[in-house]
């Protein structure tokens, strides 16, 4: 567990873990500019709250609780997101395992807000059950029927996407 009691400390947590915040982001929003703005508000609130609080235990789970529920809040502000508009350029032939995370990727874009944060904290950050729910603030039968559900919605999203692409 970091322990945060000065600013030094602060400073170097926010330097060394903004990487790895930055991928998490990315898999729960699925848009880099996206998870760049969500990580510059999750580290804006780390640092607000590591200075109200004096000291923070466990800065790491801190900075997670805060990045997933900074994402689900806006979430239900739908009518505040920005809209993409236009069309993708033509790219190039890609990787096989390149167009697979893009297919991953869209499809966890799919899911609601809550099984997408349930799965990128149990299989992308190697999260328990346990340690879930208490991020969420939500029981321990919620993540499993979260996970359940949400890798039922991947897998047929998966699957119709791949027989769209041998067609």
């Amino acid at each position: 567990m970091a322990r945060i009691e000065d600013d030094a400390a602060l400073h170097a947590f926010v330097e060394n873990r903004r990487a790895a915040l930055f991928r998490s982001a990315y898999l729960l929003c699925g848009d880099r500019h996206e998870a760049e703005d969500l990580v510059q508000t999750t580290l804006v609130k780390v640092v607000l709250g590591g200075k109200r609080h004096g000291r923070l235990d466990n800065i790491e789970a801190y900075a997670r609780k805060t990045l997933v529920n900074t994402h689900i809040a806006a979430r239900r502000r739908f009518w505040r997101r920005e809209r993409p508009y236009g069309e993708l350029p033509d790219n190039a032939g890609e990787h096989a395992e390149a167009d697979t995370g893009l297919m991953v990727r869209a499809a966890l874009a799919r899911l609601t807000a809550r099984q997408r944060a349930v799965l990128v904290l149990r299989y992308w950050e190697d999260l328990s059950v346990q340690a879930t729910a208490e991020l969420l603030g939500m029981r321990e039968s919620t993540v499993k029927s979260h996970t359940a559900r949400g890798l039922t919605a991947l897998r047929a999203v998966m699957t119709a996407d791949m027989a769209e692409e041998l067609v």
